[in-house]
């Protein structure tokens, strides 16, 4: 799991379709869902681990954008 794309084809194979509308908003609320189907044990942790990594990363990215307007 490489992109946010990556994560959004994980959320989507569990019917979790995330659009907010606002990029940073839309990763917020995936991390969000990742965190319920880690907690009700339906992804291992390495699984959720790397996910979240990629968020964080889109996460970080998407406020320097923001700054940078």
């Amino acid at each position: 799991m490489k992109t946010l794309y990556d994560v959004q084809q994980l959320l989507k194979q569990f019917g979790i379709y995330v659009y907010v509308g606002k990029r940073l908003w839309d990763i917020e609320v995936m991390a969000l869902e990742l965190d319920h189907l880690h907690d009700a044990n339906v992804i291992d942790h390495k699984t959720f681990a790397h996910a979240k990594l990629v968020l964080t990363h889109e996460h970080r990215l998407e406020e320097v954008r923001e700054k940078t307007k």
